[in-house]
Formats: structure tokens, C-alpha cells, sequence
């Protein structure tokens, strides 16, 4: 009788230390991460983890948003099919709403970046690839132009936008 009461009382504390009493999870992750925020190279590793991954897989938004400030603003820029310039600009929750669960697959990896500094403001041209299998072939290719504060304790993303290499938007060499 001992032994099955230990047994039981030994299931109910596993359960509830991984979480899977009630549908809750009781080792959430605590944003933000202390490795995403505390370097440059931190918060521009995690800017691309989140939204990278695989097809109908949803990404970490609550991390997207311990990266970026409450009041970051996102703008996309390129070329409608009718060839017309345009511009969107958004708050970031509007941007997950809009990504929202990828159909495919989409990696984006920086491959070049070029940092600008002054005080604890902070502009990095980030040149980057995106890919919809992680190790699979390059599909497009586009620059990144991203805003960072540093408030003396952590990194913060201001704002960033992009705009995508076309055949007459071709990535200047000094960000390749």
C-alpha cells in the first residue's frame, strides 16, 4: 500500500513539474532571455530565430516581443506586381497577425552586417537569405535596416524594416 501511494504522489509531482496538470505549463519560458538581450550579436540571433522554422509550426511571438520596445514600429517596402513602390508600416503585434502560421517552411539567416553607433543608439544593415527548408537552396535574398537601444541594462529593437533583392534592387556589394 506504502508503495503505491509513493508511486502515486511520485506521478502527481512529475506531472505538475513538467506542467501537464490542467493543460498548464509550470516551466514556461521567462522572456526576456538574458542571452537574447544582453549583446548585439544576442538580439540579432534571436531577431532571426523567431521567425524562423518549419511549415504550419507557429513561432515564438511572446519572444519577439521581449526583443522588441512596446512601442517598435515594423515597415515592409518593395515593388507590387503592377511594379509600384509601396510601403506598409505596422506595430509588431499587426506583423504577427499578418505572418501569421507560415503554409511553408522560412528560415531567414543573416549573412553580413554593417553597425553603426552612437551613444546607446545603434543601426545595423543586416543582409540576409531566407530559405523554406532549413539546409535547402536559397529563394530571396534582401537587407534588413534595424533600430537598437541600449537602456543601460539590455538591448531593445526600435523599429526595422526591409526591402527584398529584385533583378532592379540588386544588394549593393559593401552589404554582401
Amino acid at each position: 500500500m506504502k508503495t503505491n501511494r509513493n508511486s502515486f504522489l511520485l506521478v502527481v509531482f512529475l506531472l505538475l513539474s513538467t506542467g501537464m496538470v490542467f493543460g498548464q505549463s509550470t516551466q514556461a519560458n521567462t522572456y526576456p532571455i538574458v542571452q537574447d538581450v544582453q549583446t548585439l550579436d544576442g538580439i540579432l540571433k534571436a531577431y532571426y530565430d523567431v521567425i524562423s522554422g518549419p511549415a504550419n509550426s507557429p513561432r515564438d511571438w511572446e519572444r519577439d516581443n521581449s526583443l522588441h520596445h512596446p512601442d517598435a514600429l515594423i515597415s515592409i517596402t518593395g515593388k507590387n506586381r503592377e511594379g509600384k513602390i509601396y510601403i506598409l508600416t505596422q506595430s509588431l503585434e499587426d506583423y504577427h497577425k499578418g505572418f501569421g502560421t507560415p503554409k511553408a517552411g522560412f528560415w531567414e539567416y543573416e549573412v553580413s552586417r554593417k553597425v553603426e553607433q552612437f551613444g546607446n543608439i545603434t543601426h545595423v544593415w543586416s543582409t540576409y537569405e531566407t530559405k523554406t527548408e532549413k539546409d535547402g537552396p536559397v529563394v530571396a535574398r534582401g537587407i534588413n535596416s534595424i533600430q537598437l537601444y541600449f537602456d543601460g541594462d539590455r538591448w531593445w529593437i526600435l523599429s526595422w524594416m526591409f526591402d527584398s533583392e529584385r533583378p532592379d534592387n540588386p544588394i549593393p556589394a559593401k552589404y554582401q
